[in-house]
C-alpha cells in the first residue's frame, strides 16, 4: 500500500513533466468524456448523499455516540467549526467567491436570453454559486466522515476508508479490496488537494502582483507552492492539536475580520439585504438545482462548473472524511451531521454573499470593472473588487494584505490536513503516522499541484478533480451502504416502539449478510 501509492504518484509527476502536451491531451479527453457521459451520475450521487444525511438526522440512530457512550468531544465547537471549514473549502472559496458569481452573471443556462448582467442575472448567479458550495457537498462529507468516525471510534476498526466496507466484505478489507479502496482514497485526496493548492498559488501570485508588482507566471506560482508546502510539512509534523488547530482558529478569526471589513467599507445595506435574500433563494431552489442535468449536449456549462465542483467534492471526500472523523470523536450522529451540514453551509452563504454581492453592486450600480478583470484574469477578481470598493488606499491595501495572508494560512491548513490524512490512510488508520511519511507526502502533494499548473494551469486543475473523482465515487457509495448495514444492527433505544430487530454489532454476522 505504501509503496504502491508512492509509486503511482511519482509516475504521474514524471509523465506530466516529461510529456506535458501528451499528458494534457489525455487528461482533457478523460475530462470531456466524464463531463458528457457521466454528468447524470455525479448529480445523482451528490443528491443521494444529501438525502441520506437528512434521513440520518431524523432517524433513531441520531443519539448514537461516535465513541464510548460516556465520551466527550475532544475539541470546542469553535475549534471544531474552524477546522471543518478551514480544511474543507477555505482556500477554494477565497478563489471563487467573486470570480464565479461574476462568470454566471454574464452567462448561465438559467438566465433568459438578453437578461445577462441585469439584476435578475445577478440573483441567479448568486444562487448557482452558493449551490456549488452548499449542502450537497457537505452532505457527502458528512456521510463519509460519519462512516469513518463510526467504524473507528464506535467499532474499533482502523481510521481508514476500508473500514467502512467491513459490513459488506468482512475481513477481506485487510486484503486487496481494502488496499484498492485506500489507494483510490489516497489518489483522490492528492488530486483534490492539488487542485485547491494550484488555485491558491495562482491567487497568491495575483495578490503579490497587486501589492508588490510580482510578475504573474507559472514559475512564480510553482515557487510559492514549494515554499508553502515546506511550511505545511512543518505544520503537519506538529500534529492536529498544535499546528493544524491553531492555524485553523486563526483562519476563522481572519475570515470574520475580512468579512466584517467588506460589510463596513462596502455597500453595507445592499450586502446585508443580499445575505437574507440569498439564504432564502438558495434553500428554496437547492433541491431543484441539485437534480438538474443539462439536456443540451452542446452546452459545456455543467461540465465546467457543476460536474467540476462535484468531482472536486468527491475527490476531497476521503481527505475531509478522515479529517472530520479525526476531530469529531465523542459527538452524537445527529450533532455531527447537523454541525457538518449547517455551520459550513451558512458560512459559505454569508461569505459568497458578502464578496459576490459587493462585486455585483459595483457592476450594477457603481463604476464597474470587475467583469473586465475576471475576463482578463480571474485570479485578480478579489483584489480588483477590493480596489474598486473604497477610495481609501490605506483601507484597500490593508484588506488586500489580509486576503493574501489568508491565502497563505488556508493553503498551509489545507496542505497539512491532507498530508496527515494521506499518511493516516497508508498507515492503516494510525492517527500518529511516522514523520518520514509526513515529509514525503507533504512534498508529493506540492509536487502534484506544481506539475498540474505546469501541464495546463486552471483547466488541468479542474480536469484532475473530475477524473480522480470517478473511480472513488463507487467507493463512497459502498461506504454509505456499509454504514447503513451496520447501523441497522445497533441496539434499539430503551422504550423504542420501532419493530426493527435489535442485535449487537457482530462482524461475523455482517460477513454472512454480505
Amino acid at each position: 500500500m505504501i509503496i504502491g501509492s508512492a509509486f503511482l504518484v511519482v509516475i504521474f509527476v514524471l509523465f506530466t513533466v516529461l510529456a506535458p502536451e501528451l499528458a494534457n491531451k489525455w487528461y482533457s479527453a478523460a475530462k470531456d468524456y466524464i463531463a458528457s457521459d457521466w454528468a447524470w451520475f455525479y448529480v445523482a450521487i451528490m443528491s443521494g448523499f444529501l438525502f441520506f444525511s437528512f434521513w440520518l438526522i431524523i432517524s433513531r440512530y441520531g443519539n448514537i455516540k461516535l465513541g464510548k457512550d460516556n465520551e466527550s468531544p475532544e475539541f470546542s465547537l469553535f475549534a471544531w467549526f474552524s477546522m471543518l471549514f478551514g480544511a474543507g473549502i477555505g482556500i477554494g472559496i477565497l478563489f471563487w467567491s467573486i470570480a464565479e458569481p461574476i462568470y454566471h452573471f454574464q452567462s448561465n443556462p438559467f438566465i433568459e436570453e438578453g437578461k445577462a448582467q441585469t439584476v435578475e442575472a445577478a440573483q441567479v448567479a448568486m444562487r448557482v454559486s452558493i449551490f456549488h458550495w452548499g449542502l450537497h457537498g457537505w452532505g457527502l462529507f458528512a456521510v463519509i466522515g460519519l462512516a469513518l468516525a463510526y467504524f473507528s471510534y464506535r467499532k474499533g476498526l482502523p481510521l481508514s476508508i476500508r473500514s467502512s466496507l467491513y459490513p459488506i466484505f468482512g475481513d477481506r478489507i485487510y486484503g486487496p479490496i481494502g488496499h484498492a479502496a485506500d489507494l483510490l482514497a489516497v489518489f483522490g485526496t492528492v488530486f483534490g488537494i492539488a487542485t485547491s493548492l494550484g488555485l491558491g498559488a495562482q491567487q497568491m501570485n495575483a495578490g503579490l502582483n497587486h501589492l508588490l508588482g510580482v510578475d504573474i507566471s507559472t514559475t512564480n506560482q510553482i515557487i510559492l507552492i514549494v515554499v508553502i508546502s515546506i511550511l505545511a510539512t512543518l505544520s503537519v509534523l506538529s500534529g492536529v492539536n498544535k499546528g493544524i488547530r491553531i492555524l485553523s482558529e486563526w483562519n476563522m478569526r481572519l475570515t470574520i475580520l475580512i468579512l466584517g471589513l467588506f460589510v463596513i467599507f462596502g455597500p453595507t445595506a445592499y450586502v446585508l439585504g443580499a445575505i437574507v435574500t440569498n439564504t432564502g433563494d438558495y434553500f428554496v431552489n437547492a433541491i431543484e438545482l441539485g437534480m438538474w442535468v443539462n439536456p443540451d449536449p452542446e452546452n459545456q456549462w455543467q461540465g465546467w462548473w457543476t460536474v467540476f465542483y462535484w468531482g472536486w467534492w468527491i475527490a476531497w471526500a476521503p481527505f475531509c472524511g478522515v479529517f472530520i472523523a479525526r476531530i469529531s470523536k465523542g459527538r452524537t450522529i445527529r450533532e455531527f451531521i447537523l454541525g457538518v451540514l449547517i455551520a459550513p453551509t451558512m458560512l459559505a452563504i454569508i461569505w459568497i454573499s458578502i464578496f459576490g454581492n459587493t462585486a455585483m453592486y459595483l457592476e450594477l450600480y457603481g463604476s464597474g470593472g470587475v467583469v473586465e478583470a475576471v475576463n482578463n484574469d480571474l485570479t485578480m477578481a478579489l483584489f480588483k473588487t477590493i480596489e474598486l470598493m473604497n477610495e481609501n488606499i490605506f483601507v484597500t491595501k490593508s484588506m488586500a494584505i489580509i486576503c493574501t495572508f489568508m491565502l497563505v494560512t488556508y493553503f498551509i491548513t489545507s496542505a497539512d490536513s491532507a498530508t496527515l490524512v494521506v499518511c493516516t490512510l497508508i498507515s492503516m488508520g494510525d492517527e500518529h503516522p511516522p514523520s518520514r511519511y509526513r515529509v514525503f507526502w507533504g512534498a508529493a502533494v506540492g509536487a502534484v499541484a506544481a506539475v498540474l499548473l505546469f501541464a495546463g494551469g486552471l483547466k488541468a486543475l479542474q480536469t484532475a478533480s473530475i477524473v480522480a473523482a470517478l473511480p472513488f465515487s463507487f467507493v463512497v457509495i459502498l461506504a454509505a451502504i456499509g454504514l447503513y448495514k451496520s447501523l441497522r444492527l445497533e441496539p434499539l433505544p430503551a422504550g423504542s416502539q420501532h419493530k426493527v430487530q435489535s442485535k449487537p454489532f457482530n462482524p461475523e454476522a455482517t460477513k454472512q449478510d454480505s
